[in-house]
């Protein structure tokens, strides 16, 4: 089934996605709405239903092999299942990140308002980093996952750690004040009028982005030694790093991406029960901004985000479907956007 955003949901879309809303909401076969909505006032499920639309839409503007796979499918008159989003996020111990939250912080102040909480987490001690996996509280299999990563900055070296924060200290806060007291709002339990939500959507989706200046040449290149997904994030920042599709066979789908010519990875991740596989395209290759020794700017081939493919078995002892993660699988996936 389609998402059913009626009037109220598409005005909310519109905000952000102007005349890409009506083909954005095409593209997702999401669960429907917990609660109609009649009166142009916005509860945290439809919110939360917007956000997931709108990066969606935004990871495939990224994303050249991704977008083509989903222009086939809807060619073919099928939909995309949204399984789950990931981000990645910078933790310093001493604190903040430059003026945003510490690490995934800057996220759960979001979601959690929006109906998500955390349901597993997963260390990845080869990345340095932690993984959490935050699912919609109310109806965990109706809408995506988001998976949120912190690097841990102390689990490196000084000079990485200076790198670090000459890099990341420069991070502004995306969230008015005013968009700060809806969500307190919306995790009362409260709704939104359209043009409040409006507000709160574009904060939002502007929160999945770089919030630093650009990086000098140098300074990545000392982050990006001992951490290729720190040097991702330092040109990247909290975007969408990869979207991820449900699908029934990813073996099969694998080998019919390759047929196709895309970039898939040489081989599917299984997870320790073997109830998840996963694979994925290797990242798009962009243009970055990057400041040189001169101090003047300069463009560099890095890599961005991806597109990800994920089948989900039931698990036996629940009768539902396994929603979880697997460290070894997110591992051997974050590859995909070290560079070459």
């Amino acid at each position: 089934m389609r998402a059913d955003m009626d009037g109220t949901g598409t005005a909310l879309l519109r905000a952000v996605l102007g005349d890409r809303t009506e083909g954005a909401l095409n593209m997702l076969e999401l669960g429907p709405r917990l609660q109609a909505e009649t009166d142009d006032h916005v509860d945290r499920h439809m919110l939360a239903m917007a956000l997931n639309i709108a990066l969606f839409d935004d990871l495939l503007t990224r994303v050249p092999s991704g977008s083509e796979y989903v222009s086939e499918r809807l060619e073919r008159g099928e939909r995309i299942v949204f399984d789950h989003g990931a981000l990645r996020t910078i933790r310093f111990p001493e604190g903040p990140t430059g003026a945003l939250p510490a690490g995934e912080a800057a996220f759960t102040r979001i979601l959690k308002p929006l109906g998500y909480e955390l349901s597993g987490t997963y260390p990845l001690p080869r990345l340095k980093m932690t993984g959490r996996s935050y699912a919609f509280a109310d109806a965990p299999e109706e809408l995506p996952q988001f998976f949120v990563s912190e690097l841990h900055v102390e689990e490196f070296s000084e000079t990485f750690a200076a790198a670090a924060h000459r890099v990341f200290d420069s991070s502004q806060d995306p969230l008015s004040e005013e968009v700060v007291q809806a969500l307190a709002e919306l995790e009362e339990g409260k709704t939104l009028t359209l043009p409040r939500a409006q507000r709160v959507l574009v904060d939002c989706l502007a929160a999945f982005d770089r919030q630093h200046s650009e990086p000098t040449i140098s300074d990545y290149e000392i982050l990006r030694e001992e951490s290729g997904e720190a040097a991702w994030i330092a040109t990247e920042g909290n975007a969408f790093n990869h979207a991820t599709d449900r699908v029934e066979d990813v073996e099969a789908l694998s080998e019919a991406e390759r047929e196709a010519g895309r970039p898939i990875k040489d081989r599917v991740e299984v997870s320790a029960s073997g109830r998840v596989r996963q694979t994925a395209h290797r990242a798009a290759q962009i243009r970055r901004i990057f400041v040189n020794d001169s101090g003047r700017k300069e463009e560099l081939n890095v890599p961005g985000s991806f597109y990800e493919f994920i089948t989900r078995d039931v698990d036996p002892e629940s009768g539902k479907l396994d929603l979880g993660f697997d460290s070894g699988n997110a591992t051997g996936i974050f590859a995909m956007t070290r560079s070459s």
